[in-house]
């Protein structure tokens, strides 16, 4: 339970065994009478604590109905410690030496992951100039690598535009905004806004800021529609409104709809729905249309160092280790091994009853998954206009954001076997909401994938004269 944001534990009863131990044999009592200790100082509440009267008791031993009333009781007792310091213990306990041992073990592994990325990207760069030096040099030793300047070949083609470009400009603009959300949230964690048990003001900090920064997405999307020659903006717009908060929406319909079904308080009351509508309807849609305009407005041209060909050239045949669904296997697996010690206990504070305050090494970690997804990205990107595959645009986007898949993967690892969880309510409070959380890690990642390729592109063929 939780009084005044600060949580309780206690018992709701007790078995009772014999010399040989058997709980199939065990006297089952329930606590009829809860006990509350509470600790005050002048008005502000300092600490709870609960305690069972264990002769207050009925027994369900034999299996049959049973009617009783409940009573609690209360004793309350005033304290010098201050309100600023109530929290210090629950903050204490995620800063322990062992799990800071933990904790410092996972970003070491990030950073050796870094740094071999790093080397492995330098190695690639420095081929890629070596290359470029072999062909402008008359030497005999220039055709040794001609294989691996293939990119080369397909610079009439590199720049062509995605097909269904609208939602990719679409999923560009909600990733931006989810990026600056996340952003936004750091630093509010690590000013310590959120402190341990307010879960009132992270949710509250999701939804104002979310809405706030819908004009980031609206610019984002719009202005990147439109410097890839596309024409309606209201399609871009409605389909940047409603990519992620279209499935969010009908994911807490269904939820919401499930814990009414149970009677439980994880439902919302009509009132706060109102709520989050009326911001939906006066701050993110006018937000998101005043960007969009904003965007179509910028009127910027695409930066391509080459011009495109206006035939396309055939991608020669590829083989399966290039393709989509491999190459998204391997773009996130890295990551995901970067950051997948920091999710369980990021998972137990969510789900479970730890607290989590160690706000600023998983703001590290953060930064880590960012450079490894850009660095996997940029590396997977050469290799595939090095075969001369000129479709990269999705494929970067995809293999980006294939690092959400591999999150939601690793949430029923967890379900199964590191949580307490089961029915339906549970299991669908779980994989519904996770499954918003990871997709819109996906979008967020693959606008990060995306946008590192896009700048290597760029760079490597800047860096040529393509006749």
């Amino acid at each position: 339970m939780y009084y005044d944001d600060l949580p309780i534990w206690g018992f709701l009863g007790r078995f009772v065994t014999d010399e040989n131990d058997d709980t199939n044999v065990a006297k089952v009592y329930l606590f009829r009478n809860v006990h509350f200790e509470i600790l005050y100082n002048n008005d502000r509440i300092i600490d709870v604590f609960i305690r069972n009267d264990p002769n207050v008791v009925v027994d369900l031993t034999e299996d049959r109905e049973v009617k009783m009333d409940f009573t609690y009781s209360v004793k309350w007792t005033e304290t010098d410690i201050p309100f600023e310091k109530r929290l210090e213990k629950y903050s204490l306990t995620s800063s322990l030496s062992h799990h800071l041992e933990i904790h410092w073990f996972s970003i070491i592994n990030s950073c050796v992951t870094v740094l071999l990325l790093t080397g492995f990207l330098a190695m690639i760069l420095m081929r890629v100039l070596k290359n470029d030096f072999v062909k402008f040099t008359p030497d005999e030793e220039a055709h040794d690598d001609q294989e691996e300047s293939g990119w080369k070949n397909i610079h009439g083609d590199v720049f062509r535009y995605p097909r269904y470009k609208s939602l990719f400009a679409a999923a560009l603009g909600i990733g931006s905004q989810l990026f600056t959300l996340v952003i936004f949230i750091f630093m509010l964690a690590l000013v310590g806004v959120f402190y341990p048990y307010n879960r009132g003001a992270f949710f509250t900090a999701l939804i104002v800021i979310y809405a706030l920064t819908s004009g980031i997405a609206g610019y984002s999307a719009a202005s990147f529609y439109y410097m890839i020659d596309g024409k309606n903006w209201v399609k871009i717009l409605v389909l940047t409104g409603s990519l992620f908060s279209g499935p969010l929406f009908l994911t807490f319909s269904f939820l919401n709809t499930v814990a009414v079904a149970y009677n439980s308080t994880a439902a919302l009351p009509f009132g706060t729905i109102m709520v989050i509508f009326l911001i939906w309807t006066l701050v993110t849609s006018p937000l998101l249309v005043l960007g969009g305009i904003a965007g179509k407005n910028s009127r910027s041209e695409f930066q391509a160092p080459s011009k495109t060909n206006k035939y396309p050239r055939e991608i020669p045949q590829l083989s399966w280790y290039r393709s989509t669904l491999a190459q998204m296997a391997m773009a996130g697996f890295l990551p995901f091994s970067a950051i997948y010690v920091e999710l369980y206990y990021i998972f137990a504070s969510v789900w479970g009853h730890q607290i989590y305050t160690i706000y600023s090494i998983l703001f590290i970690i953060f930064i880590i998954l960012l450079i490894v997804t850009a660095f996997v990205n940029v590396a997977l990107t050469y290799f595939q206009l090095a075969a001369e595959d000129h479709e990269w645009w999705w494929r970067s986007f995809l293999c980006g954001g294939s690092t959400g898949l591999f999150i939601y993967g690793y949430c029923m690892f967890f379900y199964q076997a590191r949580s307490d969880m089961y029915g339906f309510m549970q299991t669908s409070f779980f994989f519904g909401y996770m499954a918003c959380i990871c997709y819109g890690f996906f979008l967020m990642l693959g606008t990060v994938g995306f946008r590192a390729s896009l700048i290597f592109v760029r760079h490597i063929y800047r860096s040529v004269k393509c006749e």
